[in-house]
């Protein structure tokens, strides 16, 4: 007896593109901390983030040694996250957090102040 013999009438098998969708939906995420001490960090928070993880990353330490250097590994990494389709937001002045495409990040909307 064959698979097509076990087929329900009407049904049709999942297609390939589906069954990447599982696969890819039984892949762990992991959501990860690093400190951003160099702007030699930032190759490792892309990979990070290329490898589909969730990066909540401290800038205070590159912070302490140059301000124009945070500056520039920010842009760097808002560029790099929008060209995935990814998201990047602030947390705080500590802190931002890194998404892979399958996740957004929800930002509010800044409150207009009443007159």
């Amino acid at each position: 007896m064959s698979a097509e013999d076990d087929a329900k009438p009407g049904v049709q098998p999942p297609s390939s593109s589906a069954v990447e969708a599982v696969r890819v939906s039984e892949r762990v995420v992991y959501l990860k901390a690093l400190p951003l001490r160099d702007l030699s960090d930032v190759d490792l928070i892309k990979k990070e983030l290329s490898d589909g993880n969730i990066l909540i990353v401290r800038i205070v330490p590159l912070a302490r040694k140059s301000v124009d250097d945070v500056k520039k590994a920010v842009n760097e990494l808002r560029g790099y996250a929008e060209s995935i389709k990814g998201d990047i937001a602030r947390l705080g002045e500590e802190r931002i957090v890194l998404t892979p495409p399958t996740v957004r990040i929800w930002k509010a909307k800044a409150e207009v102040a009443a007159a």
